[in-house]
């Protein structure tokens, strides 16, 4: 009996004294796309932050501001290389790398709800066709945050697919101009910063803008009195990813933490850009703003029409098709389509 205390003794004692025993500490820093002070920056930060008290301060998460480390567009070659050891970032950035990062990025008209594309994305085969893109840069995809859907603006009223018909608008190049286009609209390039002064001097008739809080706060809607809310045409995500070396050297309780904060990150965006939303939307009806919500039969129409734009992409990547099947699978088996 007494050997065994004493051995027991002397295992307890090399333990302590023996750092290799030791649980081990990472400290990394993942780039946002985002500035300091925004929205998702801040939820970065608190990703850094749920990282750290979950691991007991294992692990240490700095968050560097977009273009502090490398250009928001070199982050995706910065973590392959170790240069980062992580991202906060839109995968659309990374289209020049392989056309299916753009079309997954914001795939326009797909979701009308961010539960919608977090449904596809993690349970009708979007996530692992998306690491099939990442496995070619030695990346690993820790999860996805859906940035909330986009409302959109106008100056006149907007109830369905054949009011688009012939609406000047302001749209960001690619794939968004070419499905208003392919839905009749006339699409112009603008810069975020002229989209107030070009509605308000009949430049434009309508924007593709952000999130209807944002749009309500920057006050918009005082010359677009025609939202279309909730969006119907683009819902943006975030990726956050890690160097796939480091992921796969972590032992499996911290990529467990890692992938439970991603869930607790993708559900605190999500619920506080819809309370925002319905807030302002709220606040907007009190002003005498007419809001247009879209039935089902005019989304899945939009939702058609953007189909065949996806599809013109497939041909020029095969995780592009392949990503197109399966969202057109899971749209039509959720009635979506």
């Amino acid at each position: 009996m007494l050997k065994k205390v004493v051995g027991s003794a002397i295992v307890a004692l090399a333990l302590a004294c023996n750092p290799v025993m030791a649980k081990d500490k990472y400290e990394w820093t993942f780039q946002s796309s985002d500035q300091p002070g925004i929205f998702m920056y801040q939820m970065a930060e608190n990703y850094g932050k749920w990282m750290e008290e979950m691991s007991e301060g294992q692990v240490k998460i700095s968050v560097a501001p977009v273009g502090s480390v490398v250009q928001y567009n070199e982050t995706l070659d910065s973590v392959s290389a170790g240069i980062l050891q992580g991202e906060f970032t839109d995968p659309s950035y990374f289209a020049g790398h392989d056309p299916a990062f753009g079309i997954i990025g914001n795939t326009v008209g797909a979701f009308g709800h961010p539960s919608e594309a977090l449904k596809f994305i993690n349970y009708g085969g979007g996530k692992e066709i998306l690491q099939k893109l990442y496995d070619k840069y030695n990346v690993h995809l820790i999860g996805v945050v859906i940035t909330g859907v986009e409302a959109f603006v106008s100056s006149k009223p907007l109830n369905g697919v054949d009011d688009l018909k012939g609406l000047k608008m302001r749209a960001p190049e690619g794939m968004v101009q070419k499905v208003f286009a392919a839905a009749g609209a006339a699409p112009v390039n603008l810069p975020g910063s002229e989209v107030y002064t070009s509605l308000e001097k009949g430049v434009i008739d309508a924007a593709d803008y952000t999130l209807f809080s944002v749009n309500h706060k920057q006050g918009m809607h005082k010359i677009g009195k025609y939202p279309v809310f909730p969006g119907f045409h683009s819902m943006p995500l975030q990726v956050v990813t890690i160097n796939k070396d480091i992921w796969e050297s972590l032992p499996k309780d911290i990529q467990t933490m890692m992938e439970t904060a991603v869930w607790r990150l993708a559900t605190e965006v999500f619920f506080q850009y819809e309370i925002q939303d319905l807030e302002a939307a709220a606040q907007a009806r009190a002003e005498g703003i007419e809001i247009s919500d879209w039935s089902l039969e005019e989304r899945a129409k939009f939702r058609n029409i953007a189909r065949g734009q996806w599809e013109s992409v497939t041909s020029q990547s095969p995780l592009a098709k392949e990503y197109v099947d399966a969202l057109v699978k899971f749209m039509k088996s959720q009635g979506l389509m």
